[in-house]
């Protein structure tokens, strides 16, 4: 019943679960933030199951470690160099696509940073359309 630290801790339960996702088809990719001392454990899980990682760092104390199907971590690692807030909307765009998060919202995330002056941004544009005409 005694599990090596690596698989009860919060980020080696989340990790688990990912596989598990990951195994089933539900999602190809993932993104986990977790401390640098957590990082051994959960690489050693992945690596047990032979699956491709990237870790980026963020800091002297946590990374974002993107693992999941080959072909998209291999993408991931190409475009993914710098801190996450400094994406291009383009960037952000591929990235949130990837993890598998809502492509409407990503759309409107998209849209509402490549907002220019002669194109109001997405939200406002939405606003204006659905407020009631009385």
């Amino acid at each position: 019943m005694d599990q090596p630290d690596s698989l009860t801790s919060v980020s080696g339960r989340i990790v688990n679960h990912s596989l598990y996702e990951l195994d089933k088809g539900v999602r190809h990719l993932f993104m986990l933030t977790v401390s640098w001392a957590d990082l051994p454990g959960v690489i050693a899980r992945l690596a047990a199951d032979r699956v491709d990682h990237y870790v980026h760092r963020l800091n002297d104390s946590r990374v974002n470690l993107f693992f999941g199907r080959a072909a998209l971590v291999e993408t991931v690692r190409r475009f993914v160099d710098k801190p996450l807030c400094e994406l291009t909307a383009e960037e952000d765009f591929m990235l949130g696509t990837l993890l598998g998060y809502d492509r409407e919202q990503q759309c409107r995330r998209y849209l509402d940073r490549t907002a220019t002056s002669d194109r109001p941004p997405y939200s406002a544009a939405v606003s204006a359309v659905s407020a009631p005409l009385c």
